[in-house]
């Protein structure tokens, strides 16, 4: 069971307000190691939320009784890294804020099987957006797989 997500941004407040407006939910400062962190809050039953650190933000391990320290360094802006979020919102609408945003958005068909509104945050970091419709192909998809 997933309870939050981190990523990096090089405008964490500005990125955790666009995730809290997606979700209909709301954006607030992190209280966590790294200053300058937020988090945007779904507001759902399960209070999902995605931490959103500064960009080049490293965590590692703190021997004994003590919190990550965070590193810092030259990070790539390239990852792997991506997440899958839902909206109760419509295509048209997600397209409008990435456009407010200047971020690149568009709909994809992922191998077929369900679609997804891939949206470059800040212009590097992608994150699947799906609506209800397309939330709907991604469970079809994923119990056929079970």
């Amino acid at each position: 069971m997933l309870f939050h997500l981190s990523i990096d941004a090089d405008d964490p407040r500005r990125v955790a307000e666009v995730f809290a407006e997606i979700w209909q939910g709301k954006a607030v400062p992190f209280p966590s190691v790294t200053p300058g962190s937020w988090m945007a809050l779904a507001g759902d039953e399960r209070n999902n939320l995605i931490e959103v650190y500064p960009r080049g933000t490293e965590l590692a391990e703190t021997p004994g009784d003590a919190d990550p320290k965070t590193l810092t360094g030259s990070p790539s802006q390239h990852s792997s890294t991506h997440l899958a979020i839902g909206t109760p919102k419509t295509m048209e609408e997600i397209l409008a804020i990435a456009q407010r945003e200047g971020w690149n958005a568009k709909y994809r068909k992922r191998g077929g099987a369900f679609g997804v509104i891939e949206l470059w945050v800040e212009g590097w970091r992608m994150v699947e957006v799906l609506t209800p419709e397309m939330q709907q192909e991604y469970l079809a998809m994923v119990r056929r797989r079970q």
